[in-house]
């Protein structure tokens, strides 16, 4: 795709998002109706809402244009698809549910197989991230534009780390240790976590689930590519946006690209597996 046109589309994404977040900001200050998908992982009126708005939004912008959504049924009608729209309207929901700011509107754009737009929205802080393969990743908030750009810190013990804000994960302080990371620091929503990676805030972040989807992961992937990070599952391969399963088994690691290779090796060396 050109540039030009990668562009048009990220600013009419980018503005989806946001207007996304705000119709889930609708439901923030009243009482939350929570319905339960799965043990552990909740949904609301705010992300069908969202979903709602996103999915008209895009058909709208990009009519016949395959969408794989969080909060729809996966008809495979993506498959074989050249572009495909991945979206999750409300990532951080138990976040969302707490009321603490730390959820986020993700839409990615995968174009043969890789993932080259993402938008992710934080709509209670006003803040968007976004970016796209080859023409750079950028922070939107009250005080301007700014430019996103992954850290250069090259010493392993000067990394710092981000982490969930809502569980612990033993496997993932191993690896901790093991690299000689003192610093971490905790936050909900993947993309929001991968977004203080973009920003140089951050240099690793570490998701050893089974249960990551390709929601969870293509926009925040596109923005941290394009800001100069690295996103790949645990063993160190590129994630697949063309399987059937919309599932990541071997979970996700995103870094600052600079050490990719010995987060890779130290997961490897504590023998860390998925779950």
């Amino acid at each position: 795709m050109q540039s030009s046109e990668l562009d048009r589309r990220l600013q009419i994404v980018r503005e989806i998002a946001v207007a996304a977040g705000e119709v889930a900001l609708q439901f923030y200050d009243e009482k939350i109706q929570i319905e339960w998908k799965s043990a552990g992982n909740p949904v609301t009126a705010a992300d069908h809402a969202a979903n709602e708005t996103i999915l008209a939004q895009l058909h709208q912008h990009f009519s016949g244009e395959a969408v794989l959504s969080e909060e729809s049924q996966d008809d495979m009608s993506r498959l074989g698809k050249d572009l495909v729209w991945v979206v999750d309207p409300l990532d951080g929901t138990k976040e969302f549910i707490k009321r603490n700011g730390e959820f986020s509107v993700m839409i990615g754009l995968v174009e043969n197989g890789r993932a080259t737009l993402g938008v992710v929205s934080q709509p209670a802080a006003a803040k968007v991230y976004f970016g796209a393969a080859g023409l750079g990743a950028w922070f939107a908030a009250a005080n301007g534009m700014h430019t996103l750009r992954v850290s250069d810190l090259r010493e392993p013990a000067r990394l710092r780390m981000v982490a969930s804000r809502s569980h612990f994960d033993a496997r993932v302080d191993r690896v901790r240790k093991r690299l000689g990371i003192h610093e971490i620091r905790h936050s909900g929503s993947v993309g929001l976590k991968c977004a203080l990676i973009a920003a140089g805030e951050c240099e690793v972040y570490i998701h050893p689930s089974s249960k990551v989807n390709m929601w969870d992961s293509c926009g925040p992937a596109a923005i941290l590519t394009a800001a100069g990070g690295v996103m790949t599952d645990l063993r160190g391969e590129p994630l697949n946006y063309t399987a059937v399963e919309v599932r990541h088994r071997q979970g996700l690691v995103a870094t600052h690209g600079r050490l990719h290779e010995q987060v890779i090796q130290a997961i490897l060396d504590e023998h860390v597996t998925v779950e």
